[in-house]
């Protein structure tokens, strides 16, 4: 059976010929649409977006993604430029709402033939989608996003061991994108998304304290505008450094002015300084090869407190 919330297009719900266990109508807030529905069976929830409240908020929309499951609503849009902008369409793709229409006969369409992700792709704009600053500020998380610079610079381990030092003392989240390695550590709190999924992910974790993000492949500006420090590994190896210049030998003055860690490290003193007048990077840290079964504080505290997160980290 299906539901229907409804406002000032509703007319378009009339001719669907569908089964309807239950039928609103009028303007609500979100909150109001998931309280109602939450724990309401239904097969398909066919909603107008103008019986939201402030809908060309595109905060209001999210609060449904939390709340219900997005994959079963079919979204009615309106005339509105803002909510057929590539902006917010990317927005609603990134939360999870790949059916929407805009006609009578695409609402019935998408019933009986439901998108998937990929029906929807080519409308996610990359450049539409990364989480605006004051939206990660205004709820007091910090975003940390570890992007290996050289290929295999274990960026996934040293997440794990970041978010056990830190779970110490914060409620942390880590997120990975593109990938599934995370289910590997059987932890809850450690999940995996697709980079169009980021904003969806960041907002339902809202309320940690830290959020790890492994970024995988996701492109440079998008990373540094979702995240509030973007940390650059890089491995020592000859080979893996001479790989990276080969493909593109400007790698280096591109991460010069960021947070870069030469990770996994065995070199002395002496051959740091020279890999760092030779590649014009100052390291922000150089870490160890680390056993992730042991704690490993003595030599992560260094780089958290540079991060400035060493004030409540305690062994």
């Amino acid at each position: 059976m299906n539901v229907i919330v409804a406002n000032l297009n509703g007319n378009k719900f009339a001719n669907l010929d569908v089964d309807i266990i239950k039928s609103i109508s009028g303007e609500f807030t979100a909150d109001e649409v998931v309280q109602s529905f939450s724990n309401f069976f239904f097969n398909r929830m066919f909603l107008d977006i103008t019986a939201i409240k402030d809908y060309v908020n595109i905060s209001n929309i999210k609060k449904l993604s939390v709340g219900l499951d997005v994959s079963k609503i079919i979204l009615l849009l309106s005339d509105d430029p803002i909510v057929n902008s590539d902006s917010y369409i990317s927005s609603l793709i990134s939360m999870g709402f790949y059916n929407f229409a805009r006609t009578e006969s695409e609402l019935k369409y998408l019933y009986d033939n439901p998108n998937g992700y990929k029906d929807v792709a080519h409308l996610q704009k990359i450049d539409n989608f990364s989480l605006p600053k004051e939206e990660v500020d205004f709820s007091g998380v910090r975003i940390i996003g570890i992007k290996n610079f050289t290929n295999h610079a274990g960026a996934t381990s040293l997440i794990y061991m970041l978010k056990k030092q830190l779970s110490k003392n914060y409620y942390v989240v880590a997120i990975e994108l593109n990938k599934k390695d995370f289910m590997f550590f059987n932890d809850k709190d450690m999940i995996s998304c697709k980079s169009a999924e980021i904003n969806n992910a960041i907002f339902k974790y809202k309320d940690a304290n830290i959020i790890l993000v492994d970024l995988n492949d996701l492109d440079q500006v998008t990373a540094h505008s979702i995240c509030s420090d973007v940390l650059y590994l890089m491995e020592s190896s000859t080979l893996m450094i001479n790989k990276a210049v080969m493909l593109d030998n400007r790698c280096f003055s591109k991460i010069s002015d960021y947070k870069v860690i030469l990770n996994r490290s065995l070199l002395s003193t002496k051959d740091i300084n020279q890999l760092q007048f030779e590649s014009s990077i100052h390291f922000f840290a150089v870490l160890p090869p680390m056993n992730d079964r042991v704690d490993n504080s003595e030599f992560l505290f260094p780089m958290l407190e540079k991060l400035g997160l060493y004030k409540k980290i305690e062994n």
